[in-house]
């Protein structure tokens, strides 16, 4: 049997996984992980095959290109209507390899991680269900070649979302948390629903209306100013929606939320994979922004002010999920910025090392949060280096590579964009992040030094019950350290054909045409070897100004922390502090403009449509019923009424004839 044979099982395993245990898992109880995770493990296998086939060429050339290698699968189809039809299918290129090995590989360990994690929940079966519901709904999205059928998946994927932040929805944090992701998504999905009608109507007036994806941005790039609406519209639209499920300013104010959710559900969707959907959906419609520069350069702004935004916020949090939650808007601001500028390589590159390494540091702040019995306050831990020392090691290597060290993944990737950026004339993109990259160094950082270096500043009685998480949480750690460490220089470095450069060249063609600019790979000499030194130079610096404030036992180092020192240096900046501390005030802005402001005018509008509309609609009711009322008097029933009303009418309107006659 063939691999494209078993294509469509990638779809159909996570789907029968979730409505099995669904059905079935409340009477399996404690063994309800065994069917999903053995689903997603049979995807995961034919998913590396299928990648495999697809990034060594060794997969046929797909119909109708000469360079692009992949599989192009007709499922069924689902709307026939004339001329236009939908189909549902699968479609795997370089683009979509690069996101099955980040969906697939994450998805499975954190399945595997939420064995032990979720072990004492009373929703174990529950979890484990919603869990393969969002793997078929992040596969549907990334395999489709319909913009409907990618809408649709967008939906699932939010839906899954909410379910899993809401997952503890007795807690009224979490169930609020879940409406709050739900509702500020709807928001860009409705600039994204009419991103695909303004689609559709561009092909429409074309003569061929089609919303497959391929074919649909064919026909705009060949209409060009012949289409009815601006393609500079179009891509914002399209844009919008990668705005909402990668949380980007203004709709981020989700994100840093979805943390009352359990931990692997922060790694699984909301650091490695769904958040990840906007920029590949930038990235597939690259022909399209690339014949709108100026909405490029709107995503580069929005990428880039996101993440320094993202990043000065992280400074100053104490729970040590939500400085990874505002870190992943950083680094997905990264990544929007690289996609502005051009460099759609660069941006893929950071997308699937970040996957990596955020889900190594988000499963690593589960066994943190479960060795301290739930705790997620960073003021009430300290010292644990000495006690989960495999928790502590992985995520060591998750923040080196995070703060873009070599030869660790985030080195390769992160610096790569800043090059792109610098050498593509986007100054100021490059001086952003680098400062940002700055600052991530050093909340990064921050973040270990109060977690695991010094003293514990917790209870004493939890400090005794410290311990390393159980093997099913510690293995997943360990697997994502490895690429956390190794895969940058395996994609990243000039090593012939197995660069992702090599691999996404066809993909990015046609897009790198329309701006008449190539992305090179980096070089040690000249200008990259210059931007390279500044960039590692920063992150240095973040590290040991961390270092220096919070204490390490790194090394055989034993510098104590100076809290003093840190409260002597935020009291000097006490606007900017707070600031950060109160994040900018965004949901306090949010609350004044959209319930306060927003329900004070709705309820003038309901005062309005209450007593003027409906007010004037009753009152010439009323006046009807009371007219006949009175009308009804005349309606006897009695013939010989009737003729004398005629005979007056009548005589009346003789004279009245007479009258006039006279005149």
């Amino acid at each position: 049997m063939s691999l494209e044979t078993l294509a469509p099982l990638l779809l159909i395993l996570p789907l029968a996984g979730f409505l099995v245990t669904a059905l079935i898992g409340r009477r399996l109880g404690k063994q309800a992980h065994w069917i999903p995770v053995l689903g997603v493990f049979v995807v995961w296998l034919i998913a590396m095959g299928l990648v495999v086939n697809v990034l060594t060429g060794a997969a046929p050339l797909i119909e109708g290109s000469e360079e692009t290698h992949g599989y192009a699968i007709a499922l069924f189809q689902w709307i026939p209507a004339g001329e236009f039809v939908v189909d549902v299918g699968i479609y795997i290129d370089a683009l979509t390899a690069c996101l099955l090995i980040v969906v697939t590989t994450i998805g499975l360990l954190v399945h595997v991680y939420s064995i032990g994690y979720m072990s004492h929940d009373p929703g174990y079966w529950r979890f484990f269900a919603y869990l393969n519901l969002f793997m078929f709904s992040m596969l549907l999205l990334v395999l489709s070649d319909s913009w409907l059928v990618v809408f649709v998946a967008w939906e699932l994927v939010g839906l899954s979302s909410y379910l899993l932040i809401g997952f503890w929805y007795r807690k009224r944090s979490a169930a609020l948390a879940a409406k709050k992701a739900f509702i500020v998504n709807r928001v860009g999905d409705v600039g994204f629903a009419l991103g695909i009608m303004a689609i559709f109507i561009n092909t429409g007036a074309a003569g061929e209306a089609t919303l497959d994806i391929r074919q649909s941005i064919e026909i705009l790039l060949h209409e060009g100013n012949a289409n009815p609406i601006p393609l500079f519209v179009v891509a914002l639209l399209v844009f919008a929606g990668a705005m909402g499920k990668s949380a980007q300013f203004p709709l981020h104010v989700w994100l840093p939320d979805a943390m009352e959710g359990p931990t692997p559900v922060s790694a699984l969707i909301h650091a490695a994979t769904m958040v990840n959907a906007g920029v590949y959906l930038v990235a597939r419609a690259n022909p399209l922004f690339a014949s709108a520069p100026d909405a490029m350069v709107i995503v580069a702004a929005v990428g880039i002010f996101t993440a320094i935004l993202a990043a000065s916020i992280a400074m100053t949090q104490t729970d040590i999920k939500r400085v990874l939650a505002y870190s992943t808007l950083s680094q997905l601001g990264y990544m929007f910025a690289a996609l502005g500028v051009g460099a759609f390589t660069a941006a893929i590159f950071h997308l699937m090392t970040h996957g990596f390494f955020k889900g190594l540091l988000f499963l690593g702040s589960g066994s943190v949060i479960h060795a301290v019995h739930e705790e997620q306050d960073m003021r009430f831990m300290g010292g644990l280096s000495k006690k989960i020392k495999i928790t502590y090691v992985t995520m060591l290597i998750g923040s080196v590579a995070i703060a873009g060290i070599p030869p660790l993944a985030g080195f390769f990737s992160k610096d790569e964009i800043l090059g792109e950026a610098f050498k593509l004339h986007f100054e100021w993109v490059w001086a952003i992040g680098f400062v940002v990259a700055g600052l991530t160094a050093f909340y990064m950082f921050r973040l270990m030094g109060l977690t695991f270096w010094g003293e514990f500043r917790g209870p004493k009685a939890v400090w005794d019950k410290v311990h390393e998480s159980p093997w099913v949480m510690t293995v997943p750690l360990i697997l994502l350290a490895i690429p956390s460490v190794l895969l940058g220089m395996a994609l990243g470095l000039p090593l012939g054909d197995s660069t992702i450069h090599h691999w996404l060249e066809p993909v990015f063609a046609e897009g790198v045409e329309l701006l008449g600019h190539e992305e090179a790979a980096y070089t040690l000499f000249g200008i990259d070897g210059m931007l390279i030194l500044t960039s590692v130079g920063i992150a240095a610096i973040g590290i040991a100004i961390a270092w220096a404030l919070f204490g390490t036992d790194l090394a055989g180092l034993h510098l104590p922390a100076r809290p003093e020192r840190v409260r002597e240096l935020s009291a000097r900046i006490p606007f900017l502090y707070r600031a950060s501390l109160n994040k900018w005030w965004f949901d306090e802005l949010n609350h004044v403009l959209f319930i306060v402001i927003g329900g004070r005018l709705a309820a003038a509008m309901w005062w309005f449509d209450r007593n003027v509309v409906d007010g004037t609609v009753n009152a010439i009711g009323r006046t009807t019923m009371e007219a006949g009322v009175g009308l009804r008097q005349v309606q006897t029933g009695r013939v010989q009424n009737y003729a004398l009303g005629i005979a007056i009418g009548l005589i009346v309107m003789a004279g009245s004839y007479l009258l006039l006659a006279g005149n």
